[in-house]
């Protein structure tokens, strides 16, 4: 089934996502900054140059603006997904479509990363820091499932979970070990796109003539 073209987003719709962006940013770099028991509602709001009704337009609470920024950076592979070309196998095109929104920014800073890692696993953000990965993993799969025509979900979250794990063990063998991040993440999802055959020991067994797979592609 041929993909969807993505949604053009209206100028309203192009605002308020350019909206939600700013605030988180602003409430990560004031987090940053001043640590998060001193940054207020109204210290986010100010810096955007918005009220604290805007704020709570967007977000329930300055933790969840703070990791929010873990959701938003999955909007561009969302799109990037279904704009893949038609026929084109899904795991390639999940890949592609990864890689894409992994590369936009080139390798991250690690100083920064510290930082970063420092202040997601404090109790008072992880909560919302897992809620973040749990929306995004759900984009994922619907978007998958969008991508092939609505097939067995079940299998669609199995497949988004996959990934994430790709994405986390990808970053934080870059976090540890040092080693460059997109060829780790390239590797990892090809491994997955054909059942880890290293890790098996053999190659993927080969499928019946004209089968496909429970999420509809062809396998040969």
């Amino acid at each position: 089934m041929p993909p969807d073209e993505p949604p053009k987003l209206t100028l309203r719709e192009r605002k308020k996502r350019e909206a939600r962006r700013a605030l988180a940013q602003a409430a990560l770099r004031l987090t940053l900054e001043r640590g998060l028991e001193n940054v207020r509602v109204e210290d986010i709001a100010t810096e955007v140059g918005v009220s604290p009704r805007t704020f709570n337009n967007y977000f329930s609470s300055k933790e969840q603006a703070v990791c929010s920024v873990v959701v938003d950076r999955h909007e561009g592979m969302r799109e990037a997904l279904l704009a893949r070309p038609e026929g084109e196998p899904l795991w390639e095109s999940v890949k592609q479509a990864v890689l894409e929104q992994y590369s936009r920014e080139g390798e991250p800073d690690r100083a920064y990363v510290a930082r970063i890692r420092e202040l997601m696993g404090r109790l008072m953000l992880r909560g919302e820091f897992l809620n973040a990965h749990a929306a995004v993993e759900r984009v994922l799969a619907e978007t998958i499932a969008k991508r092939v025509g609505g097939v067995d979900h079940l299998l669609c979250r199995l497949m988004a979970s996959s990934v994430e794990s790709a994405v986390r063990v990808a970053f934080v063998n870059w976090f540890t070990e040092g080693e460059p991040l997109l060829p780790t993440l390239e590797r990892l999802l090809d491994e997955l796109a054909t059942g880890m055959p290293t890790l098996t020991g053999g190659t993927a067994p080969k499928p019946e003539p004209n089968a496909t797979t429970a999420l509809g592609e062809p396998l040969c």
